[in-house]
């Protein structure tokens, strides 16, 4: 494996630096901290982070996915389903999964191609890493644009901290969609709701045929049905385990403005009592002039509830 060490000394504020040996470095004692590239035993690669506090991460390269977040207290916070395929053969199912440029159905295939593309390692920090997607000659059949992405992830030990950037490198504008379609582990859906700026939020329902737009009553949802809803507007939701004893603040900032909450209530196989997606939308088209970028972030705070 690709292997960067990066510790502290004890009493000191400098890191290790790399060995010359290869291309991230490594081949040092970590003892705080830790960055590494690994492959999981399907052969596919990810980035392994480790804080000082004992929080965790993985981001796999395939994707771009982070696919777990485990709190300094010992606590998962995303999830993977059950019948998620590790291969590559398909896009994994769960972590926070990218859309882009599109989301949900339309011109393109499902969601873009961002989750099913290989991404590349631009940096390795302490508990940090940066990974890029540009245009490839499986992009530019569908989507013949000359952007860049950023998907960058950091731990500290109160949160993890991320941040999609999107450059259009060419001259002409485009219009693009995005989210973070992110799967949160829960104990079970029976023992958790999703607080949040609901109260009076207008949201489209997409399991009325046709779609068409309600008016939200709770401060509170509750799942106890299949649930596919654009929030439009609402980004400060707050996931609220019972089972856990803990809640995620879901803290959306720049471009994510809207949420979808997605729920495939009752379906066994993909273990429905187990997750719920909170996911973190730019769900109008974003127009992008030549040069310039656009930024969101997403922060994940546990706290008690």
């Amino acid at each position: 494996s690709i292997v960067l060490a990066l510790a502290l000394l004890a009493g000191s504020a400098h890191a290790f630096l790399p060995s010359r040996s290869s291309r991230w470095g490594g081949g040092r004692t970590m003892r705080m901290a830790v960055s590494t590239v690994e492959k999981d035993s399907e052969g596919l690669e990810y980035v392994s982070l480790t804080h000082k506090s004992g929080a965790s991460s993985k981001v796999f390269l395939f994707g771009g996915d982070l696919t777990s977040y485990v709190d300094a207290e010992g606590t998962e916070w995303v999830a993977v389903r059950p019948d998620a395929k590790m291969d590559g053969s398909k896009p994994i199912s769960g972590g926070l999964s990218h859309c882009f440029p599109q989301f949900g159905p339309g011109d393109i295939q499902q969601h873009g191609f961002a989750r099913n593309v290989d991404w590349t390692v631009e940096d390795l920090g302490e508990s940090s890493c940066t990974l890029s997607m540009k245009p490839s000659d499986y992009s530019k059949e569908m989507w013949d644009k000359d952007f860049e992405c950023l998907f960058s992830v950091s731990l500290t030990g109160e949160s993890c901290d991320t941040k999609m950037v999107v450059k259009n490198n060419g001259k002409e504008s485009f219009d693009f969609q995005a989210a973070l379609h992110s799967y949160f582990d829960i104990s079970s859906i029976k023992k958790t709701s999703i607080g949040g700026s609901f109260k009076g939020a207008t949201f489209l329902n997409k399991m009325l045929d046709p779609p068409a737009d309600e008016t939200e009553e709770r401060e509170e949802v509750v799942i106890s049905e299949e649930y596919d809803r654009v929030y439009k507007g609402v980004n400060d939701c707050v996931l609220k385990d019972e089972g856990k004893g803990k809640a995620l603040k879901i803290v959306n900032s720049g471009g994510w403005k809207d949420t979808v909450l997605w729920n495939p209530y009752g379906d066994e196989g993909m273990g429905y009592d187990n997750f719920v997606c909170v996911e973190s939308v730019a769900f109008e088209p974003v127009p992008l002039e030549g040069g310039k970028s656009w930024e969101a972030e997403l922060k994940l705070v546990p706290t008690k509830l």
